[in-house]
């Protein structure tokens, strides 16, 4: 079997093209105010192994000279620079999790108004409860060593997404273009949900509301839609 044939079947895409991906996905993160100055993603590439953008670099001038491919311990295979201190978050969830691709990590201001108070994360806007229920880990301590990263892979779970306290939020995916979706949906349920609160107690999806959702929202031509619409706002 090829190594292009042997990365299809692994849902890799060959590096090139997955490098522009993760450079289109953290820069449309930057342009909706989910990923600052801080703030990474990443791609699995292969057998313990994967693509992510350099700690030092810009967000909003990413281009794919700023990412690296690393192995799970952090060892740079190919780039030219270092790796974010917080690698670990993403080498713990693909080492817990085969089936994930993917893994977004960001700082997001909505989401992470909600952890300050201790107020639950619910499902307000019908995209936002494709990640509800929301885990949170009950510690704002950067994930940047096996253990923090053990225990955030252990309390994400099977989850698609989770929250940290007075942190961040993680979302992960079977590509990129699903774990970008979902980070944006949870922000902006998260602003909705905030910004409800301001008038009264927002209205919360039943059980069996957010389930029609699931149904209905979680799909790959939706998630394609969403993640063009935010492509095309790219310079």
């Amino acid at each position: 079997m090829s190594d292009t044939a042997l990365k299809d079947r692994l849902g890799v895409k060959p590096d090139a093209e997955a490098k522009q991906q993760l450079v289109d996905c953290i820069r449309m993160l930057e342009q909706s105010d989910i990923i600052d100055y801080n703030g990474h993603a990443s791609i699995r590439a292969g057998e313990g192994r994967m693509l992510i953008n350099i700690g030092s670099c810009q967000r909003s001038l990413l281009t794919v000279k700023d990412i690296c491919t690393i192995d799970f311990d952090g060892n740079v295979i190919e780039g030219n620079g270092k790796p974010p201190l917080e690698f670990h978050l993403h080498a713990g969830i693909y080492k817990a999790r085969p089936e994930v691709k993917a893994v977004v990590h960001a700082h997001p201001k909505w989401s992470t108004f909600l952890t300050m108070i201790g107020a639950s994360y619910e499902p307000v806007y019908a995209q936002g409860s494709l990640v509800y229920p929301m885990p949170v880990l009950d510690s704002p301590n950067s994930i940047n060593n096996p253990v923090m990263a053990k225990r955030l892979a252990d309390m994400l779970g099977d989850r698609p997404a989770a929250m940290m306290k007075s942190h961040g939020a993680v979302t992960v995916g079977k590509n990129i273009v699903e774990a970008f979706v979902l980070a944006n949906y949870l922000e902006e349920n998260a602003y909705r949900q905030y910004m409800a609160l301001q008038i009264g107690k927002p209205y919360s999806f039943s059980e069996k509301e957010v389930a029609l959702c699931r149904e209905k929202l979680w799909t790959e031509s939706l998630f394609k839609r969403t993640w063009d619409h935010f492509r095309a706002k790219l310079n």
